[in-house]
């Protein structure tokens, strides 16, 4: 980005969550970069038990070996009917051993399905949670969290998401969030709930570490 004065690096290697991220933040006087861009790195290990402690674990482990910012989030579905499953395991809920990122989702939804089946969509309140720290391999600089609630579908609806988004209906849309696009999904989502609170805060963090 011209004229940018801060580089940031968010904690993923997922071009979908890179894409809503820096959006968001297009305009700040930031360079955004994602894991990608710097090769093999020893990645973290989230064993926390809740989104918050592993979104500072990954902050944290990350800005200490790339030697820069980090923004890095911890984000899931918790579903009423599963007692908050899959929560922090939403990643790997179905442990697909794959690395193909579309291959886990898949697996992952059709574990949710099976899990789900026979309870009807009106008792399927769920929600998705996404927690953000940003790190500098000194400390920890911010944290925020979002929420939004919805339901899970019997099917998918929608090309434009990932993970679970084609399940995940968002009754004030009426539609989920894989029917949204960047900008409507970013103005009712999780993550564009808790990067919205980040941004209200960051100016005057780049101003004092500047």
């Amino acid at each position: 980005m011209a004229g940018a004065t801060r580089e940031i690096v968010v904690a993923t290697t997922n071009p979908g969550k890179l894409a809503e991220i820096s959006e968001l933040l297009d305009e700040f006087a930031v360079r955004i970069r994602s894991l990608a861009d710097f090769g093999p790195v020893e990645e973290a290990v989230e064993d926390k038990e809740t989104f918050a402690e592993n979104a500072r674990k990954k902050a944290q482990h990350y800005s200490g070996l790339l030697d820069r910012w980090v923004l890095a989030d911890d984000s899931g579905l918790e579903v009423e009917a599963l007692r908050g499953q899959p929560g922090v395991h939403s990643a790997r809920f179905a442990q697909a051993e794959t690395t193909d990122r579309k291959e886990q989702d898949r697996a992952n939804n059709v574990k949710l399905m099976k899990l789900l089946k026979g309870i009807p969509v009106e008792k399927r309140g769920a929600r998705f949670c996404c927690h953000l720290c940003l790190a500098s391999p000194a400390e920890v600089l911010l944290e925020v969290e979002g929420h939004v609630n919805g339901l899970i579908t019997e099917a998918p609806a929608g090309e434009l998401g990932f993970g679970y988004d084609p399940y995940f209906y968002v009754p004030a849309q009426g539609k989920t969030a894989a029917q949204m696009d960047y900008q409507e999904k970013n103005s009712v989502s999780h993550r564009g709930r808790a990067l919205r609170k980040l941004l209200e805060k960051l100016p005057e963090i780049l101003k004092n570490y500047s």
